[in-house]
Parts: C-alpha cells; structure tokens; sequence
C-alpha cells in the first residue's frame, strides 16, 4: 500500500512538473508572438515615403544626343535630386528630331504613367523648318491641354527657345515671344532660355553648332535647375 501510494506522489509530482514546463513552454511562445506583433507594428509605423515623377518631354536637346545617357540634362538634374534625398524620379521622354506636331501625336502615350511635374521642351526644330509660329503655339498649347486632363494637379515648366539670327529679326522675336505668353496662359513655370550661355558658344557645342556637348549640358542643367528646384517639395516623415 505504501508503495502504490509513494508511486502516485511520484507520477503526480512528475506530471505537475511537465504542466509547469508546458505553460511555461506556452508562455514563452505567447510572449515570443506578442514580441513578433509589436515589431510588425513598429515596422508598419515607419515612414513610407511616395517617389514622385518628374517627366522631361522634349527633342534631341532632352534626349541628350551624341552624349551619353549620364550626360543629358535630366540625368544630372536626377543627381542633384538624389544627393539632396529628395523624393522625385526623373524620365527622360526626349526624342531626337521631335516637332511640336510630333510631340502633340504622341503625348497621349507617354502620359500613360502619373506625371507630377511635367517640362515641356519643344519648338526648336519647328524654328529651324520655318514651321508657321500659329501651328507650333497650336501644338504646343494641345500637349498642356492633354497634361492638364491627366492630371490638373500636374505642376508645368516650359523650357523657352530663340532662334538664330539668320532666320530674320521679325520670325526670331515672334519666336522668342511665343513661350513666355504660353507660360502666362497656362500658369506654367517657364525657363527663360534653355541654352542660356551655351548657345553659339563652340567650345560649350557639338561639331554641329546646335546640340551642347557634356560640359554645355552642364550649364543646361543649372539653368533648369534655378527654376525647377523650388517646385520641389521636402519629404514628410
């Protein structure tokens, strides 16, 4: 009898033991769960930061012809916005030989992503054919109106252009004109001159005298920038 009751002190105290180290056991998973949530949590609440697009709608002067891709303008101004932590992704949307007429064709389709800063650099090459001014200003004024439909939140640049000497003093003041009474229609930014103090400058251009070499877009970037910048905003944490 002594025996069968010492055996039952026996197993009861063992199978207490084993409870105590299961809900000891549970405890600790329970607690480790609980750790797992509250870091998911802490994870969940840090700052997410939205990049937001900033898209260069030009000719050859944007797609940085006969440079290397690192050198156009855009791709410096996506340096200066990365070194400053700055929340903006830039798209080169330049093609070489684009008129206003071939811009306005295909604009539908590059806006098929979100723009939030949107710098139209077109006209030049419309100059350089002697296109009619009154079809160029059209042109120009339909690829805002599209943008606008996109998105009227859409903040606009307008990168202004002058054309050489050569084609007559009425047609290159008319010209010249044309982007700064765009700009005020549309309450868009404008940059007076895109190739300010790089144009007819030889050593600052390409052996064609038209398209600035990788220093020239240099000064072409710093001309952008100095009224891009303070369209940027900082990021909220």
């Amino acid at each position: 009898m002594k025996t069968t009751i010492y055996h039952f002190v026996v197993l009861w105290f063992m199978g207490l033991t084993l409870f105590a180290c299961s809900s000891k056991s549970a405890e600790d998973q329970t607690s480790s769960e609980k750790d797992d949530v509250n870091d998911s949590t802490q994870t969940n609440k840090m700052p997410v930061t939205k990049k937001q697009t900033i898209l260069f709608f030009g000719n050859s002067l944007t797609a940085g012809y006969g440079l290397d891709p690192t050198e156009a303008f855009s791709s410096l101004i996506q340096k200066k916005i990365d070194s400053l932590k700055l929340p903006y992704t830039v798209i080169n949307a330049g093609l070489s030989g684009e008129t206003s007429a071939g811009g306005k064709a295909r604009i539908s389709w590059v806006l098929r992503q979100p723009v939030d800063i949107f710098v139209l650099e077109l006209g030049a090459n419309d100059g350089l054919r002697g296109i009619e001014l009154s079809d160029t200003r059209k042109n120009l004024q339909a690829i805002i109106d599209t943008v606008k439909a996109r998105n009227p939140d859409t903040k606009l640049v307008l990168a202004g252009m002058q054309m050489p000497p050569n084609l007559g003093k009425k047609y290159i003041t008319e010209f010249k004109e044309l982007y700064p009474k765009l700009a005020e229609a549309n309450q868009a930014v404008l940059i007076p001159f895109l190739l300010d103090k790089v144009a007819g400058i030889p050593s600052l251009n390409q052996a064609d005298g038209i398209h600035p070499t990788a220093e020239g877009n240099k000064i072409v970037a710093e001309n952008v920038w100095a009224v891009l910048q303070p369209l940027l905003t900082q990021p909220s944490l």
